[in-house]
């Protein structure tokens, strides 16, 4: 059964994060708006601790967990999180909660189905994101435009069996493009997804900005399929694909609800502060390193958020028919779902408790027990 990794990007190499590191843009140097107001300078030694790993924290399509820190929000409702990121090679973001290594993982929902399938019950409690964040990158030379053309072609992935190599599947197979049809060789992220388009070991890359932005700006790659944007991933997908989201174990969640509700209180609040702030503010909130490195300069990082900034979800629901969206992709990639339900594996309990408590009016249509 492949395992579904979503990899740090490897041009920053971060292992671990903790709010010194953060350059500069910490709560306490960047008070939160919106909502009830920040709590930047509140006194945390009271406070429950809750250690979230993300599968990227440098990456765009994960910038709400860090966000969530930049503006002060997790102390404002009364709970420290430990932040952490996976390292490429490493243990995954989601395989660390599973095991108990952290309590929460900042990572795609398709890893509840995959859970469940094999008898773990983890749950998603906060949806970000209704779309990968994910864009295959070509060559100019290879022509690729569609799933179709990605036969004879070889694609690189984060890693074999990643979240990016199951995607990259689905689309050919919708394309009638079978994985025996193509070549996959793993190409992480950032500078070395780069070289292997540099250096012609990979005709494509699926990857995210601020990787995407790095190729575009040295000519060497072009969107050929946008899984990025709302319509992009419709398209591509057949309908909405929610993606960064926030999984437990369903056992940790339950001896630890008020915990659970603070950090997904936080995290609404943090989606509510997305959708009313321009890419540049939000851009302006996050550690310097993640915003302007080797690999691409703040003001691509800007340009790429505002082009994809429509992915996030305003409100931390789940996005109706995302999931049908999700168990199509696994039955295609060959996981048994049949004991697993579409409402077992999400929840709006805690999503609809923060949006009541801040006064804010939800836009997501949300899923319910029938995906």
């Amino acid at each position: 059964m492949m395992k579904h990794k979503i990899y740090a990007a490897a041009a920053l190499g971060v292992v671990a994060l903790s709010l010194a590191a953060c350059g500069g843009n910490t709560a306490a140097s960047a008070p939160a708006s919106g909502g009830s107001g920040g709590t930047a300078s509140a006194d945390t030694s009271n406070m429950p601790t809750v250690k979230l790993m993300v599968g990227g924290i440098d990456k765009q399509i994960y910038l709400p967990y860090q966000l969530a820190e930049s503006l002060g929000y997790y102390n404002k409702y009364g709970v420290k999180v430990e932040l952490s990121t996976e390292q490429h090679g490493g243990v995954g973001a989601e395989e660390a909660m599973a095991s108990g290594q952290v309590d929460m993982a900042g990572a795609w929902y398709i890893h509840t189905v995959d859970f469940q399938s094999k008898g773990k019950n983890v749950i998603d409690l906060v949806q970000l994101s209704s779309a990968p964040g994910e864009r295959i990158m070509c060559s100019p030379k290879a022509n690729v435009h569609s799933g179709a053309d990605l036969r004879g072609k070889t694609v690189g992935v984060t890693d074999l069996g990643s979240g990016t190599d199951e995607l990259t599947q689905f689309i050919a197979a919708k394309a009638g493009v079978t994985k025996n049809d193509y070549h996959t060789i793993a190409v992480g992220a950032g500078a070395t997804a780069i070289a292997a388009i540099q250096r012609g070991s990979a005709d494509c890359v699926m990857t995210t900005q601020p990787t995407v932005g790095a190729l575009e700006s040295k000519n060497l790659a072009v969107s050929a399929i946008d899984l990025a944007t709302a319509d992009g991933t419709k398209a591509a997908l057949g309908g909405s694909w929610p993606a960064a989201s926030v999984l437990a174990q369903a056992d940790w969640v339950k001896s630890h609800e008020a915990e659970a509700q603070k950090v997904v209180n936080a995290l609404v609040d943090t989606m509510h502060w997305i959708s009313t702030h321009s890419a540049a503010e939000i851009a302006d909130k996050l550690p310097s390193t993640f915003v302007q490195n080797s690999t691409i300069s703040k003001d691509q990082y800007v340009k790429a958020l505002d082009t994809d900034k429509g992915q996030f979800l305003p409100d931390g629901l789940m996005p109706a028919g995302g999931p049908k969206t999700i168990f199509a992709m696994e039955k295609q990639n060959g996981v048994d779902t049949s004991k697993v339900t579409f409402g077992g594996t999400f929840t709006t309990k805690y999503a609809d408790a923060a949006l009541k408590l801040e006064g804010y009016t939800p836009t997501t249509t949300p899923a319910g027990s029938d995906g």
